[in-house]
């Protein structure tokens, strides 16, 4: 059964470097920005961002100047993926909700993230790709980014932009806004 009064909001931070990949790393999630929006009141809860502690890569210069998180924070703070996954599990409930994040990147992410380390998609099967659906209520020729949905919108940034616990609040402040003007 797929609720509709509720939808989860995810955003994904991963390992990033300026140019390419160095040897022997890959891009890892470092964060899981998660809240969940109630449709019928457009009200925020259980708002929080997970961090993961990546295993086979280190938090670049560029990837801190970027979200803010340091190796520092995931060595003392971080969890695993497998933990973060089971976490989402037991505590979102996601295979019972429609589930939205800002384009189409967190969903690949996420779904291959799991195939790699054999650890069960956490989310259900019904996404909403935010970017596309704020592009069709708007009416725009050409996608635009969280950035620049929030400010043809005139809502404010609220918190550190590449952050997920803050991106995922935003994203659900733009959804909100699509659902009530579709």
């Amino acid at each position: 059964m797929n609720h509709t009064d509720k939808i989860i909001i995810i955003d994904l931070e991963a390992t990033c470097w300026n140019g390419k990949i160095p040897e022997g790393q890959v891009n890892e999630i470092i964060e899981i920005g998660i809240c969940v929006l109630d449709t019928k009141t457009g009200y925020i809860t259980q708002n929080e961002g997970i961090i993961v502690k990546p295993t086979r890569s280190t938090i670049s210069e560029f990837c801190t100047e970027l979200t803010t998180i340091t190796q520092e924070l995931v060595d003392s703070e971080g969890i695993s993926f497998e933990e973060a996954c089971t976490k989402l599990r037991v505590e979102y409930h996601p295979k019972q909700y429609t589930w939205a994040s800002y384009g189409q990147y967190d969903l690949n992410m996420l779904k291959k993230q799991c195939k790699l380390r054999n650890v069960e998609y956490p989310m259900g099967q019904q996404h909403i790709n935010v970017k596309t659906t704020f592009s069709e209520v708007k009416g725009l020729r050409k996608k635009v980014g969280m950035k620049g949905a929030l400010q043809i919108l005139n809502i404010p940034l609220d918190g550190t932009h590449h952050r997920g616990i803050d991106d995922a609040r935003n994203i659900a402040k733009i959804l909100d806004w699509c659902l009530r003007n579709n």
